[in-house]
């Protein structure tokens, strides 16, 4: 378990200024995560990565000389904000375009293409590559779809030495796709981990028993064994990873790998060398050579017991790339030329500007601002439980993500009420503090729903029936637009029957808080009944069987949000 804390929900915060404290000559904290402090090459590819805290070294122990540029670092286990991405990638532009490179998860694929869009409208060419190479998340049919684990590294050197070797945007992407095409990795774990401030693992593995195919979230595996022995494993992991070659490699005999014996946190450099001793002995039995084996902790989850092996089938420009030398906090591989400390250039958030609201607008924002803060008491309210749902076959982070999203929300609604904002503007800032402070998928769902709604209901009239059930199908129409459909076990499965009964009974001449109560009795409905219903995205799509059963967690939490809602509404007294 994790025991050295203060606050949990400022832990993320205070470790990225404890690293960056110990790491002052490599790296510079900037808004959303950090990039070199040392001068870099004007006019080339910057690369910016990023992810959830709770990895380390990734993401912020792999910025530096010969790696990347910058890393968006989001609280633990959630990815980085658009505004948190955008920031990072702007501070750490350096005239030749952005390469975007992370791991291939929901939340992190949301807002990295937010920022993405936002870094091309200021006229800087922007990029990205998504790392895909747990096999055991999905099927070669849908590789597509496998998430990023320990071969991120191999991602990021790759494409970091092609921007150091002075490749065009367009080439380095070509590296980093080709990189990642050739990276195949398995994991397996003991035990999970254990987020700080929380009494119980994100999941568990029975006592003598080994979880098969992990994530890196406290997702759970595909399968579970008895614990083999070193030997075993070693076994396990060579013949997995050699049963699934890219395409381009027709044998194993006589080929080159870059490889990564990663430890999850727990498991002992000691133990991982007794491993690799098989491991090594095996690929030679293949006919394989190993070129810079790594051995040691380069992705974590922070105290789960586990290991990954991750194989690198290089070419000559790979193999390149895979040796040339790199200097950062927590990765050094040969010697680099040290470059000199870069002028520090303070670089700050400006204060919103509050535009100017009619006397009822912003008396629709003081209703708005109580809505909000009765959103934030009934997550906080249920965001054990919450977590709890969406541990059965996710990474069970949805209830912390959550309230530190809704937390936020409420401090930044109060604020801008005091500031004589409208409701469209509280809305919207409220909307960007939660997808600021939650990060992950529910962070940007509820971002773009909240502005949605803001940008419907405006600041100068008076909200009417008419103008809410627009903001709210406006809400659902930018939460579909991330890709899912009812039927996939998401929140999308609440939001819609919601929105639509919303519409239907206030064309039927019902009072709005009347309506807003049945139409949340229909989102309570259709919540409950995702428990029927097998995941076909996010995390839990790998482990969907276990899922049978339980409700969606963003789908029961929306549920549990409008009816507090409903609650609000009714003791206000309107007509309309």
């Amino acid at each position: 378990m994790t025991r050295l804390f203060n606050d949990p929900v400022a832990f993320a915060d205070e470790m990225i200024d404890g690293f960056v404290a110990a790491n002052a000559s490599q790296v510079r904290r900037v808004t959303g995560g950090v990039i070199r402090s040392t001068v870099s090459t004007p006019g080339t590819v910057a690369i910016v990565t990023g992810g959830g805290s709770g990895h380390y070294p990734a993401f912020g122990g792999l910025v530096g000389q010969g790696l990347a540029h910058g890393a968006a670092m989001g609280n633990l286990f959630a990815s980085p904000s658009a505004h948190q991405v955008y920031s990072v990638g702007s501070a750490a532009h350096l005239g030749g375009g952005i390469l975007l490179t992370y791991g291939n998860y929901a939340g992190d694929v949301l807002h990295f293409n937010q920022a993405q869009e936002r870094l091309t409208a200021d006229g800087i060419e922007c990029r990205t590559v998504v790392v895909t190479d747990d096999i055991a998340s999905a099927s070669v049919d849908e590789k597509h779809k496998r998430r990023g684990i320990a071969g991120d590294l191999t991602v990021f050197k790759s494409a970091a030495a092609a921007a150091e070797a002075g490749y065009s945007l367009d080439d380095v992407v070509r590296v980093a796709t080709l990189a990642n095409e050739r990276t195949r990795s398995f994991g397996v774990a003991f035990t999970g981990c254990t987020l700080p401030g929380a009494d119980e693992p994100l999941f568990t593995v029975p006592e003598g028993r080994m979880g098969v195919g992990i994530g890196i979230h406290g997702e759970p595996g595909i399968d579970e064994t008895d614990i083999p022995t070193a030997d075993g494993l070693a076994e396990l992991f060579v013949s997995t990873l050699l049963g699934e070659l890219p395409d381009g490699v027709e044998s194993a005999e006589g080929q080159r790998v870059g490889l990564i014996l990663n430890g999850l946190g727990s498991v002992k450099y000691e133990e991982l060398f007794v491993v690799y001793r098989k491991v090594a002995e095996l690929l030679t039995e293949a006919g394989v050579t190993v070129v810079d084996p790594e051995v040691g902790e380069l992705v974590t989850s922070f105290d789960m017991a586990g290991a990954s092996l991750t194989l690198f089938w290089l070419d000559d420009e790979l193999e390149t790339f895979w040796r040339a030398p790199a200097d950062t906090p927590a990765y050094r591989k040969g010697s680099v030329v040290a470059a000199e400390q870069a002028p520090i250039v303070e670089l700050t958030d400006a204060i919103d500007d509050i535009p100017d609201a009619s006397e009822e607008s912003k008396a629709a924002a003081a209703i708005a601002a109580e809505v909000i803060e009765a959103i934030a008491a009934v997550v906080n309210e249920n965001a054990d439980e919450l977590g709890r749902i969406d541990a059965v076959a996710g990474d069970g982070d949805h209830g912390i993500g959550m309230n530190r999203g809704a937390q936020a929300a409420q401090a930044a609604a109060a604020d801008a009420l005091t500031r004589g904002a409208g409701a469209q503007t509280l809305l919207t800032l409220a909307a960007d503090a939660w997808s600021d402070r939650a990060g992950g998928t529910s962070g940007a769902l509820w971002g773009a729903a909240l502005t949605a709604v803001g940008a419907e209901l405006g600041n100068t009239a008076a909200p009417t029936r008419e103008t809410v059930v627009a903001g709210v199908h406006a809400a659902k129409d930018s939460v579909l637009k991330f890709g899912a459909v009812p039927g996939d076990k998401t929140m999308v499965d609440s939001l819609v029957p919601f929105a639509d009964t919303l519409s239907t009974e206030v064309a039927a001449g019902a009072r709005l808080a009347d309506a807003w109560a049945t139409a949340a009795n229909a989102s309570t409905a259709a919540a409950a009944a995702t428990a029927d219903l097998l995941p076909l995205m996010g995390r839990a799509r790998p482990h969907a069987e276990k899922s049978l059963g339980t409700p969606d967690a963003g789908a029961h939490s929306l549920a549990l949000i409008v009816q507090r809602i409903a609650i609000v509404l009714s003791e206000q007294k309107r007509d309309n």
